[in-house]
């Protein structure tokens, strides 16, 4: 029996058959369709849908953990959620995280997800020491930074399509708190912006929210946070004096129904974007703050993509190189502005280098060519589906060819496969492809539509 789903930007929603991966092996060997794995459906495309798709969030347990290394050994389907609960109040973090936890292990993966320190340590395959995949033909082989290396460095990134992500390990990061010490700096403009994220270039976390319906000299006005995990000795300095790992629970919000089409318009956006730029009344502010409010105020609002209205919305997030990237963003804001096409979750962020795993044994360096982050800046911005949108992101799509940028597959529901055939490598990925999965069985709407089949 066919299931409607749909991802998290409710565009595309389809009717697919929607079955555990307890059932894969069998599926396997009895058939020939090609299926799609899915996680906590937090891709806004349709990365993963297909026409059969595996719920890979019944694999879910954690295997072993080293508490001297900080070294977990889990199944694909634990979610950032789940590890957090966990080994949070044991004095363990994620390395990297994305603006939401309710991603799985085997997202995190075939995503290369990044988040706020990206420009200091990299995005979430970095920290992935191997990877137990299954493969169409029913194997099950291991893949790290020194064995089977070229599935390694494509299935990073690679949006499920090489094989079924089983197992992983993966190193966390010691914490002494569960709280961050959390600054927030005012910028008039995107001069100022990109002046004050030079300025914190050494913060461990970075992110900034901008206005991007601002013009004149305001262009790219915004708040820029910066944030470090806080030691108990700086605890002490905010009078903390309860359990560092003591976190208070919050009372959540629902968005119970989808919002009209009407409510988001250019009048409330421009007005939420005035008031959340002057809430911070001073230039500076310095505050203590638990990790979930951190790095994922969002979460704590369910089903707030319902705010888009039941046609949906499409997540447009791009990356231009450092060396010219400041001009083209500020191409692309004067588009927005001038079109009155605002979004008011604008998230801007700065990229460092690509991911690189020096291998000391051989000195060669592991990369992902499928990784989203290139060393520039990166913009997100949500758009509400209706008639204009179409043609206004081919316009987006040009500036950013035009600044050799690219755009991210996790977010992606609409990229011409022209385009994106000019800013990935798909020959090699391909190659790939045809190694490990010839009679492509792993094939997302998002693979059909790209042209990612051999």
């Amino acid at each position: 029996m066919k299931t409607t789903i749909s991802n998290w930007g409710n565009y595309p929603v389809v009717k697919a058959e929607y079955d555990s991966i307890q059932h894969i092996f069998r599926f396997l060997k009895e058939s020939s369709f090609s299926f799609i794995v899915r996680g906590l459906g937090r891709s806004y495309g349709d990365s993963s849908l297909s026409d059969y798709i595996f719920d890979g969030t019944k694999w879910n347990r954690f295997l072993s953990f080293d508490k001297k290394t900080g070294i977990l050994y889990c199944e694909a389907g634990v979610s950032i959620h789940e590890i957090l609960e966990v080994f949070v109040p044991r004095g363990w973090f994620v390395p990297v995280t994305p603006g939401t936890k309710f991603v799985t292990i085997g997202g995190a993966i075939s995503s290369d997800v990044h988040g706020k320190n990206h420009h200091k340590e990299g995005s979430f395959c970095k920290h992935v020491l191997s990877i137990e995949v299954l493969l169409s033909n029913g194997k099950i082989i291991e893949c790290s930074p020194k064995k089977n290396v070229d599935l390694f460095r494509y299935i990073c990134g690679g949006m499920g399509l090489l094989g079924v992500l089983l197992r992983a390990k993966i190193q966390l990061k010691k914490i002494e708190s569960a709280y961050i010490t959390q600054t927030t700096y005012k910028a008039k403009n995107l001069t100022e912006m990109i002046q004050l994220f030079e300025a914190h270039k050494n913060a461990t976390y970075t992110v900034a929210w901008m206005d991007c319906l601002a013009e004149g000299e305001h262009l790219g006005r915004g708040i820029l946070f910066t944030g470090e995990h806080t030691t108990k000795e700086d605890l002490q300095k905010f009078n903390f004096s309860k359990d560092p790992f003591y976190v208070k629970k919050k009372i959540k919000i629902n968005i119970p129904f989808y919002f009209p089409g009407f409510v988001l318009n250019s009048f409330t956006v421009r007005l939420f974007n005035f008031l959340f730029y002057h809430k911070h009344f001073r230039k500076q502010i310095t505050q203590l703050v638990d990790y979930d409010r951190f790095f994922y105020p969002l979460d704590s609002i369910y089903h707030w993509n319902r705010i888009y209205g039941k046609r949906g919305f499409i997540q447009y997030q791009f990356v231009l190189p450092k060396e010219n990237g400041l001009e083209g963003i500020k191409e692309i804001i004067h588009e927005i502005s001038k079109h009155k096409m605002g979004s008011f979750l604008v998230v801007f962020k700065v990229f460092g280098d690509p991911n690189r795993i020096p291998q000391k044994s051989s000195k060669k360096i592991i990369s992902f060519p499928f990784s989203f982050p290139i060393e520039g800046y990166t913009l997100a911005l949500d758009f509400a589906i209706e008639k204009r949108l179409p043609e206004f992101l081919k316009k987006l799509d040009q500036i950013v060819e035009s600044y050799k940028g690219k755009l991210y597959l996790a977010k992606d529901a609409r990229m011409p496969k022209e385009f994106f055939y000019k800013t990935y490598p798909i020959k090699e990925f391909l190659k790939i492809k045809k190694m490990y999965d010839a009679k492509n069985r792993l094939l997302s709407l998002q693979a059909e539509r790209l042209g990612l089949s051999v």
